[in-house]
């Protein structure tokens, strides 16, 4: 049976890529998107081209009262396109980057990313888990920087060693039920991310690079492929782990 993988945050960056890695395997997507249709929609039209099913939905993973709807729309489409009740993995992609230091942050930035990135993690899979298929996976995306720290990311360094908690935690509740539950955290990359810090900002990509093993910062095809290998029946073995993305990073 064809594996069903939703990722969230999928529209562009490590979610596109970690979407369309999916597919070249041989998986169907389905796709979130905060604001863009046409970029998620341009995805699914990729993912159909190679001859995958793939459907998209927006959704705010802040708005914690919008995923009792957003289960009950997926419960729907995967009778629809795949006469299924369930799905097989959940990656908790979406996400964004802010760079402020501890003495100039607000309270509604810290509140945003804690939004974004825990809260919504955490209680998107609560309300998901009823269609998770038994034997499944879960993968929460981390961040290097919870072990290598860079100044301004502060909040979402913390909210993102709050996630690689939750994982072992998800890990050890959903065993029962066969679900393997990983974190990857990436290192620094080229992306849209953070305003494109790292991709447009040549004295901050030379710094990461300065400081990692393969002499470079990474690229969205050397952490999407990775994920999608995480979640094939090759590493079925493998939970509660954080695994690092990010070429040696401040080894």
């Amino acid at each position: 049976m064809t594996k069903i993988t939703l990722i969230t945050g999928a529209s562009r960056g490590l979610g596109r890529n970690t979407a369309l890695s999916v597919a070249r395997q041989g998986g169907d997507v389905i796709i979130t998107y905060k604001s863009s249709a046409k970029d998620a929609q341009a995805v699914v039209a990729e993912i159909d081209a190679m001859g995958r099913k793939a459907i998209a939905f927006q959704l705010d993973s802040s708005d914690v009262t919008a995923f009792a709807p957003f289960a009950e729309h997926l419960r729907t489409a995967l009778r629809e396109t795949w006469q299924r009740e369930t799905f097989d993995h959940l990656v908790n992609n979406a996400g964004y980057g802010e760079y402020a230091l501890i003495e100039k942050i607000t309270e509604a930035q810290f509140d945003a990313m804690v939004n974004v990135h825990f809260k919504g993690v955490f209680f998107l899979t609560q309300a998901l888990l009823p269609l998770l298929a038994d034997g499944g996976r879960i993968v929460n995306l981390g961040t290097g920087l919870t072990r290598v720290s860079y100044p301004g990311y502060s909040a979402y360094a913390a909210v993102k060693a709050a996630v690689d908690m939750l994982t072992v935690y998800m890990a050890k509740e959903l065993g029962s039920r066969g679900i393997a539950v990983n974190t990857v955290a990436p290192g620094a990359h080229e992306t849209d991310f953070g305003g494109g810090l790292v991709r447009d900002n040549a004295d901050v990509n030379q710094q990461f690079a300065g400081m990692t093993a393969l002499g470079r910062v990474g690229v969205p095809d050397d952490i999407g492929p990775m994920i999608a290998s995480l979640l094939s029946e090759s590493n079925r073995w493998v939970t509660a782990q954080r695994i690092e993305v990010s070429g040696g990073q401040g080894i």
